[in-house]
């Protein structure tokens, strides 16, 4: 079977001592598609430059909610340049972080820059890889109101299950990870078996997050099997009609084909 990760960090400092191992270790695992976020502008460089490196790796660019010091047109711009790179296949991380931020000031500006971020994403034909903690009202009446034409995922869906239905009757895909193992998060697993199958993405949000039994461990691209493994169970498939439609879920978002 082949596997994908549609959300990881592997430009994180967590991995720069033994970046190779990880990368080896994903594709032994028959991971063989990984999409690197970045965070902000250096950080959405450094996913450029792997993607370019490594053959199985591709990125996405942006500034995540919580990294908008930095922020300015200039620097959306820069975004822009880097998201005409081949192997960019997304914009994000972008979205909504309340969970961190509880003055109105800096929300409004979450709200502002997620917008223009949504609007550089469909200037380039590109998809979106949406961040929302805390803020799920906002971040649906965002995407209502300011559709990303070109798809987005809802990165390690948080949510309400009704919520996701009203996310999902505008075509949104929604990202699961390692949450959906353990045993008293409720709320992820309904929603992954409320989720349309056809809307389901996997992930691991490395280095966080890491699945049962490795919980509590820095997470890798290479942990993605046992996700898939939990998703099956919950959607009450078996694991390789699962991953196949994963895939097809997959390179429908992101035009990104099997390797």
């Amino acid at each position: 079977m082949k596997y994908f990760d549609s959300h990881c960090h592997l430009g994180d400092d967590a991995f720069k001592e033994d970046f190779d191992a990880v990368y080896q270790r994903a594709l032994e695992k028959e991971v063989t598609r990984m999409l690197v976020l970045g965070w902000d502008l250096p950080s959405s460089r450094n996913a450029v430059a792997l993607a370019k490196r490594y053959k199985n790796i591709y990125a996405a660019v942006g500034f995540h909610p919580e990294n908008l010091d930095e922020v300015s047109d200039e620097a959306l711009e820069q975004i822009k340049e880097l998201a005409k790179e081949e192997k960019v296949v997304a914009i994000g991380e972008i979205g909504l972080d309340y969970h961190w931020f509880k003055d109105l000031e800096p929300r409004a500006k979450q709200r502002e820059w997620f917008i223009k971020q949504i609007e550089l994403a469909n200037s380039l034909s590109l998809p979106i890889s949406v961040h929302a903690r805390d803020a799920s009202g906002d971040t649906l009446q965002i995407l209502t109101d300011h559709p990303a034409k070109y798809g987005a995922v809802l990165h390690c869906y948080s949510g309400s299950v009704e919520t996701m239905k009203s996310l999902s009757k505008l075509g949104y895909y929604f990202g699961f990870d390692g949450p959906i193992t353990y045993k008293n998060a409720v709320e992820p697993k309904e929603c992954v078996k409320a989720c349309p199958i056809n809307r389901l993405l996997t992930e691991t949000d490395s280095p966080y997050l890491s699945p049962v039994p490795l919980r509590g461990t820095r997470n890798e691209p290479g942990n993605i099997p046992l996700i898939v493994e939990k998703m099956a169970e919950l959607k009450e498939i078996n694991v390789e009609e699962m991953a196949e439609q994963l895939n097809r879920n997959f390179e429908e978002l992101f035009h990104v084909k099997t390797l």
